[in-house]
């Protein structure tokens, strides 16, 4: 029988009490060697369908011991990249469940008190660029992207003392487009937090570093023929962010991107009206008043 310490049945509805003995026989063969993968598959699959879920896989007895030795059983296959397909489905598997730990308030902390992000950051930091590896940094960054999205200080705070910001600048040059765009998001999600905001502008190093990095995806997806609007909004989100920091500004002022300051996005900007309104107000915030007129003026060719 599974012990699950601080639960209970007393106030579970007929539904969520259905729900839970589905659940709770498959949650207990995570911890079998033989039942894990298709445990992990199915759990995976339906973890929508049971809000509580993260509190079990928690609490219940060695339920997060073997999804950490799902993790760390494949660090051998990053160096030399020998990760296939399969081991990749599975961990990423694994990860799925993690990633509902680390949404949920009621483990978050527990999470983050145990330094679970750690075990995830040899993912971030692989080159490969094969689909068995793209999938397991995203879905990597999926975590870590569940985590910044509450909007939570002490995410942030822990974050910051770990090396996330270089992890995720690599991926932002090096990526998929949307392991590009989950990364943006989240260094956005950090420098929206005042903390964040600070600890990137508290050196020169760190805030060349952050733009250098944005400045090269503009002039990336300045080169394409259809550039992707939601990537382009969080690249711009972070630098109106950025511009809110007196130093910060001072510097933009004479390193902030001529494609932001011209019409090299205005097919995009006359899409997607928040877009236009962030590089409006950026702009502002740097003394760039010629070209806000610039681009106030696409609204004339809507």
């Amino acid at each position: 029988m599974m012990m699950v310490a601080g639960e209970g049945s007393g106030g579970l509805s007929t539904q969520q009490g259905s729900e839970l003995d589905d659940l709770l026989p498959l949650v207990l063969q995570i911890t079998n060697a033989d039942q894990r993968e298709q445990a992990l598959l199915e759990l995976s699959k339906r973890r929508e369908s049971f809000s509580d879920l993260a509190p079990v896989l928690w609490h219940s007895v060695g339920t997060v011991a073997a999804l950490l030795q799902e993790i760390v059983s494949i660090y051998p296959l990053l160096n030399p990249p020998t990760l296939t397909a399969h081991c990749s489905n599975r961990v990423c598997n694994a990860l799925a469940l993690l990633q509902c730990v680390a949404s949920h308030q009621d483990t978050r902390g527990l999470f983050l008190s145990a330094h679970i992000p750690l075990y995830l950051y040899p993912f971030l930091n692989t080159n490969a660029k094969s689909r068995p590896f793209e999938y397991l940094r995203l879905t990597s960054l999926g975590v870590v992207g569940a985590l910044v999205k509450m909007d939570d200080p002490d995410v942030i705070n822990f974050l910051l003392q770990t090396e996330i910001i270089p992890l995720c600048l690599r991926i932002m040059e090096n990526g998929s487009e949307l392991s590009k765009t989950v990364a943006t998001f989240i260094v956005q999600k950090i420098l929206l937090d005042e903390t964040g905001l600070n600890y990137v502008c508290q050196t020169a190093e760190r805030f060349y570093a952050v733009s250098q990095v944005l400045q090269n995806m503009l002039q990336h997806l300045s080169q394409q023929t259809e550039p992707s609007a939601r990537l382009l909004k969080h690249i711009v989100r972070c630098y109106l962010r950025l511009s809110d920091n007196p130093r910060a500004r001072e510097a933009l002022q004479q390193c902030l991107p001529k494609v932001l300051r011209d019409d090299t996005f205005i097919e995009v900007l006359m899409l997607d009206q928040t877009i236009k309104k962030w590089v409006t107000q950026l702009l502002v915030n740097v003394g760039d008043g010629s070209n806000q007129q610039q681009v106030d003026g696409v609204g004339v060719l809507q």
